[in-house]
């Protein structure tokens, strides 16, 4: 019966490329050969563009899903790990450039202040304000790259943490993962938010769809997930994820429940308002406080975390905005409505 199951879920499909380098990447992923990009041609182009990410997303989906029709052995082929490592470098390169040089103590202390009033700059003050259904559910495709995998780019922290630092991520981890209730896994969450909004569930499904700036906030958690040398960058990631997300989430449920988005797309939102208040303490107080207790010489690894999570935020948000605000997609063609029952349980 399992085995039947298994083979009623293929993977997810390569996606179209978007230049020479993913169309290089995916091609030898269908065939396993060709010639793959070298590094003087990654550096030519643009770090944040859809070609490189794309490139860069395919090749970490290999550590998480795969696809359909490709070798899972390809993950730790030696051609395709010197490519990764060729496009990492282009895209941390840009990032250690872009990103600010502060201490770790005053970036947490920046998360903790929530402006007095809505800027113009937040998605979530704009959606909770004005937005519309067709737009919640572009947003919701959006983030469907990262939340129907919800924590489990964090969870590769696990083995390179000790002491507080370890027991506190394992205890936010737990909670991701639904406290031991397969229903309540937060991406199960996400995908039954997804049915409510008519929109197809299945993993990855919109990768065709998203922007550059998607693209390059999801390998972000990839790539500062799958380093060990990257680790407290990863943490300074999740702290950024973990404290802004309460507010955010409240005004995101609000939208939900103005527009009739359904029960299960506020009760997603109404989950994070209440768990990540919670996580709030435990990610500033045991994880980032453990970290440098453990290991002080990581302070600037966790400052530049925050610092590149904001960076690309930011970016997101003003390519969603300038879509929105003159009434046209965000996404590279409009969403068509699927009818979808809730996934099965145990999916995600």
């Amino acid at each position: 019966m399992k085995a039947e199951l298994r083979a009623a879920r293929p993977g997810p499909q390569l996606p179209r490329p978007r230049g020479r380098l993913s169309d290089a990447v995916i091609s030898w992923l269908r065939t396993g050969e060709g010639t793959l990009p070298t590094r003087e041609g990654i550096q030519r182009k643009d770090p944040y563009g859809a070609d490189l990410q794309l490139a860069l997303y395919v090749l970490y989906e290999l550590h998480y899903r795969g696809f359909d029709h490709v070798d899972d052995d390809h993950e730790w082929a030696p051609e395709l790990l010197v490519v990764r490592r060729h496009l990492e470098e282009a895209f941390l390169r840009s990032l250690r450039a872009d990103v600010p040089e502060i201490g770790a103590r005053e970036a947490m202390a920046g998360l903790l202040t929530e402006p007095a009033s809505d800027d113009g700059s937040s998605v979530s003050h704009y959606l909770k304000r004005e937005g519309r259904l067709w737009q919640l559910r572009e947003y919701a495709a959006l983030r469907s790259l990262y939340h129907l995998k919800e924590a489990d780019p964090h969870a590769w922290i696990l083995p390179r943490l000790r002491g507080r630092a370890k027991a506190g991520m394992a205890a936010i981890e737990f909670d991701e993962f639904g406290a031991g209730r397969a229903e309540d896994i937060h991406a199960q969450l996400f995908a039954n938010l997804m049915a409510d909004l008519a929109l197809e569930t299945a993993y990855g499904h919109y990768v065709d769809l998203a922007p550059a700036e998607t693209l390059t906030l999801v390998n972000l958690m990839s790539l500062l997930g799958l380093h060990r040398s990257l680790r407290g960058a990863l943490i300074g990631h999740f702290a950024t994820v973990e404290v802004t997300s309460s507010p955010g989430a409240r005004r995101l449920a609000e939208a939900m429940r103005r527009t009739g988005a359904g029960l299960a797309a506020e009760r997603f939102y109404d989950e994070h308002v209440e768990a990540d208040a919670v996580h709030e303490q435990v990610v500033r107080t045991e994880v980032v406080e453990g970290l440098l207790e453990e290991e002080p010489h990581l302070e600037p690894d966790v400052a530049f975390g925050i610092g590149a999570t904001g960076l690309l935020e930011d970016r997101l948000a003003a390519y969603l905005l300038a879509a929105w605000r003159a009434d046209r997609s965000a996404l590279a063609s409009p969403l068509t409505h699927v009818s979808t029952a809730t996934p099965v349980q145990g999916e995600f």
